[in-house]
């Protein structure tokens, strides 16, 4: 058995948490650069909000109903789900983190001593206890439908938290009541070629033969047949990790000289390193890409883009920012006012032990290894961006993005902490 462990308005319930007294009230996420709502509290669906809804467009109701509105903050977001995580590893021995907010647990053999479903809402009060976040939990012979569970288990109080299909009798009708177009798995191409076919809910296509699924859809539409009966085939350790990772922003304020943009695209460089390390990964082709702002016709318009490769697959920081430089540097046009920047590495393959050329620029880099792994874990330590390049710049940034209500990183930074007067 499978229960997916789903964090509730993720965004939300941390702010909430270090917010006292926003119960019950309206609160909303924004994007980067304050754009548009990201996450948002049901009181916000109530009055009108929507998921994606520019801010400046609906700020006669922010005002009018004084929703609480918090600038994204992935920094203090991302402690929180480590938090999150640390408490479930100490619960279930094996844990899969599919997002930030969303982690699969492997329940077999646990029924042998335990009831599952008193289990798991053990868990869960202990997660709200010890991080105030809730969770929605469902339980299920297959990922699709513990994620299914979870759903249930969110939006009906009467399931406390914890919603279980663990009957054929319950798999049939949740599958006869749940969306279609919901089921993970199910995007918009596969759900209209479901509906030219005359299947309208999850039950209809879990009930054809593998033989017709075979015919009619590609490997992923028959791993989705196969969950939905309950059939678990789905790796998400393989889905976590990116076959690409970009690193882009939009800038608060228009940059024009080269050493602005890159302080910024170093910047970008060193996270996309991060990411790629922390998912034990190598790349081997770096992209740049550098825009003009296109909204505004009263200036110069330049968009442009190269991709350079390595030799040999790498993850380190110093290779891969000096590589996006250089491509900054063959790309960049003066006089242009820029507004967006990022950097994207590709060609990604598992971390692991491979042939060496013997051409190879970087000649210790066993030691350069080495150097990574030490800056991270003290970077994970003492706060990210402890230890960075000194081309990325320090302070503040003109291509720093517009963030005027964003909450302190108070679970990373001591000089950030909570303080209760």
């Amino acid at each position: 058995m499978w229960a997916l462990v789903d964090c509730n308005n993720f965004f939300c319930s941390v702010e909430k948490v270090f917010h006292p007294g926003l119960d019950g009230k309206p609160v909303c996420v924004l994007s980067n650069n304050d754009g548009c709502i990201v996450a948002l509290t049901p009181e916000c669906k109530k009055i009108g909000l929507h998921r994606g809804d520019p801010i400046f467009e609906v700020i006669d109701i922010v005002n009018r109903y004084q929703v609480k509105v918090f600038s994204g903050n992935m920094y203090l977001y991302s402690a929180m789900s480590k938090r999150i995580t640390s408490i479930l590893r100490k619960s279930v021995y094996r844990i899969e983190n599919y997002s930030i907010d969303e982690s699969f647990c492997d329940l077999e053999g646990y029924e042998k001593n335990y009831d599952l479903e008193d289990y798991m809402r053990s868990v869960a009060q202990k997660i709200v206890t010890w991080t105030d976040v809730p969770v929605s939990i469902g339980i299920a012979p297959s990922k699709t439908l513990a994620k299914i569970g979870s759903k249930f288990a969110k939006n009906y109080k009467g399931y406390r938290s914890i919603c279980s299909i663990d009957t054929e009798e319950k798999r049939r009708k949740a599958l006869t009541i749940f969306p279609l177009e919901d089921i993970w798995g199910i995007g918009r191409s596969t759900l209209a070629t479901l509906i030219s076919l005359g299947i309208h809910t999850p039950l209809e296509f879990a009930d054809k033969e593998e033989r017709w699924v075979r015919n009619h859809f590609n490997l992923p539409g028959h791993r989705t047949w196969l969950e939905l009966n309950g059939i678990p085939c789905i790796d998400t350790r393989e889905i976590a990790k990116k076959k690409s990772i970009c690193t882009s922003r939009s800038f608060g304020d228009m940059v024009t000289d080269i050493d602005s943009l890159k302080e910024a695209v170093a910047h970008f460089a060193a996270g996309s390193a991060n990411k790629l390390r922390g998912q034990s990964s190598l790349a081997r082709t770096v992209t740049v890409f550098i825009y003009s702002n296109r909204f505004r016709e009263d200036l110069s318009q330049y968009n442009h883009a190269m991709t350079l490769s390595f030799s040999s697959p790498t993850s380190d920081t110093i290779e891969i920012t000096a590589l996006a430089l250089h491509i900054l540097h063959q790309i960049y046009k003066p006089g242009i006012m820029y507004k967006k920047a990022g950097v994207i590495l590709s060609d990604i393959t598992e971390a692991r032990p491979f042939q060496l050329n013997m051409f190879d620029p970087i000649q210790n880099r066993k030691e350069r290894h080495q150097l990574m792994t030490s800056i991270d874990v003290i970077n994970q330590t003492f706060g990210l961006k402890t230890i960075k390049l000194a081309v990325e710049g320090i302070g503040s940034h003109q291509w720093d993005i517009k963030c005027e209500h964003r909450s302190p990183n108070y679970l990373t930074d001591l000089n950030q902490l909570l303080t209760i007067k």
